[in-house]
């Protein structure tokens, strides 16, 4: 089964919800990511301010950033070779990466949840 990582840009949260203005983009990842855990497939997310030990650590990741900075974030790993720099995997690239259908990989957000960014703030906003 083929391994997807993701390796965000600084931010407060994946959800694109929270801050002064929402981010379709990072929604869509965002469910499309949740949509492809819940099939089993094997999907991870990193975020630079929350997580910069993942960059360390990832040698193909950190000779990246050394070399072009962090302008290339997001970058997307498919078993352990960068396919993807400076924006995210379309619904078809998901897909063809995967190899599934392109419907086992749409998804629609839940938009029935309310969403936190863990940031400290009361109102759920960063």
């Amino acid at each position: 089964m083929k391994k997807i990582e993701i390796f965000d840009p600084a931010m407060c949260c994946s959800t694109g919800v929270c801050g002064p203005s929402v981010n379709p983009e990072l929604i869509r990842v965002a469910a499309v990511v949740e949509n492809l855990k819940k099939s089993g497939i094997h999907i991870i997310r990193h975020n630079l301010s929350s997580e910069p030990q993942a960059f360390v650590q990832n040698t193909i990741i950190n000779a990246a950033l050394n070399v072009k900075g962090t302008e290339i974030l997001p970058v997307t790993m498919v078993d352990g070779a960068i396919v993807k720099e400076g924006g995210y995997l379309t619904n078809k690239e998901f897909a063809e990466y995967l190899q599934l259908d392109l419907d086992a990989v749409q998804s629609k957000p839940d938009t029935t949840q309310n969403s936190t960014c863990n940031c400290g703030s009361n109102d759920g906003c960063c």
